[in-house]
């Protein structure tokens, strides 16, 4: 209030306080508007508020109080959730989605835990593989070398209650025992399983074996996942670890190119010498087949030679003379006046009438060579013509 107000000072007009019981009036006038009642006339005085009725505005302010106070004791538990009730920092009960209520704070309180949340957990890493940490990283396999190994554990809530009450920290328990059932996986195995052929099965090992000890602690805990995201030797190794591997690939490809080149002369051989059994049996089986109808033969003419000796004995002679005759390419034609021996190149006009090749061709248009004669062949000849001559004589 200014000093320039009307209601400053007394009511003579002289400087000094305002008049209290003009503004206790009209603070009465105010109140009474508020609730519907009007005021007297503008010189009437209005009294002062009895006790009952400073109870009763009293009494109106706390039901209000309390019926807020009263109203804070409703929450709402969403379909993943599930609700823990309170009291007085005690556990009294479980609370199922939907709009619930409890004693307002500060007798009872609520705690929802969500249970489909999906919760990870970084292990020798954070937020990014490159962001290391080495503490929690470096592991040592069973062939005694040293991996830096980065995986990350996926889990959900299953028991809100265990969640809650048999562990302090529950998450950092999901981590401490994630580092500790991957370095005995880790330990149990070979450096190369784990680094290429066996990194899934690690990781399913390490989740096995997280589970349980989770389940042993009663952490109330389903591990859903782990995923192993980095997997290679120390740094200050790289290189040499890559020269070994790269020596490793060297001898694989080695090994494969024996093995291929095994594949090819192996079975060829094998088909060489399959084609040349079976060449000697066919060939065992033809001299066999030859052998048996050879002696067929020779005990076939004996019984006709007995039967019959003159014929049979002419018979074979021509047969004889027959077979030698037509291994050679020479016809020979002895007349008994001239003397002299005449050569006929049957062959080769055979040859040329038959479609000869160009060369044979060639051939049977040289000169016609008188051929020296064969001792050997006039010989047989004459033993045969004496022979048939002394089987002529009576």
């Amino acid at each position: 209030m200014s000093l320039n107000d009307p209601q400053w000072g007394n009511k003579g007009g002289g400087n000094g306080p305002p008049d209290l019981d003009e503004l206790w009036r009209n603070f009465n006038q105010k109140l009474s508007g508020l609730f519907g009642r009007k005021g007297g006339g503008g010189g009437s005085s209005t009294p002062p508020p009895s006790m009952r009725q400073i109870g009763g505005g009293a009494g109106l302010l706390a039901v209000v109080v309390l019926a807020v106070w009263l109203a804070s004791g409703f929450y709402t538990v969403n379909a993943t959730q599930r609700g823990v009730v309170f009291t007085f920092g005690k556990y009294t009960e479980l609370t199922n989605p939907g709009l619930r209520w409890r004693l307002p704070f500060p007798i009872q309180t609520e705690e929802n835990v969500d249970l489909s949340t999906v919760r990870t957990i970084e292990i020798g890493y954070r937020n990014n593989v490159k962001t290391k940490v080495p503490r929690e990283s470096i592991m040592l396999t069973g062939d005694e070398n040293i991996i830096d190994i980065q995986f990350a554990v996926q889990y959900t809530v299953k028991d809100p209650l265990d969640y809650l009450f048999t562990n302090k920290s529950p998450d950092e328990t999901v981590r401490q025992v994630a580092e500790s059932a991957f370095r005995e996986v880790v330990g149990a195995n070979k450096m190369d399983f784990v680094l290429y052929e066996g990194r899934e099965q690690v990781a399913n090992d390490a989740q096995k074996m997280i589970q349980n000890i989770l389940d042993l602690y009663k952490t109330g805990i389903a591990i859903s996942n782990v995923t192993m995201q980095n997997a290679q030797p120390p740094e200050e190794v790289q290189a040499s670890f890559d020269d070994a591997v790269k020596a490793k690939q060297d001898l694989e490809r080695q090994k494969n190119e024996g093995q291929a080149y095994f594949n090819d002369v192996v079975p060829r051989a094998q088909g060489t010498a399959s084609r040349l059994l079976q060449e000697a049996q066919g060939y065992r089986q033809s001299v066999l087949a030859n052998a048996e109808g050879e002696a067929s033969r020779f005990d076939q003419v004996l019984r006709q030679y007995e039967k019959a000796p003159q014929v049979t004995r002419e018979r074979m002679y021509l047969d004889t003379v027959q077979q030698v005759l037509s291994s050679t390419s020479k016809i020979l034609l002895d007349t008994k006046g001239s003397g002299n021996l005449l050569y006929l190149p049957l062959d080769k006009i055979m040859q040329m009438s038959a479609g000869a090749l160009p060369e044979a061709t060639m051939q049977s248009k040289q000169t016609l060579v008188e051929p020296t004669p064969n001792p050997d062949a006039d010989a047989r000849a004459r033993d045969a013509l004496g022979s048939r001559q002394r089987e002529s004589r009576p």
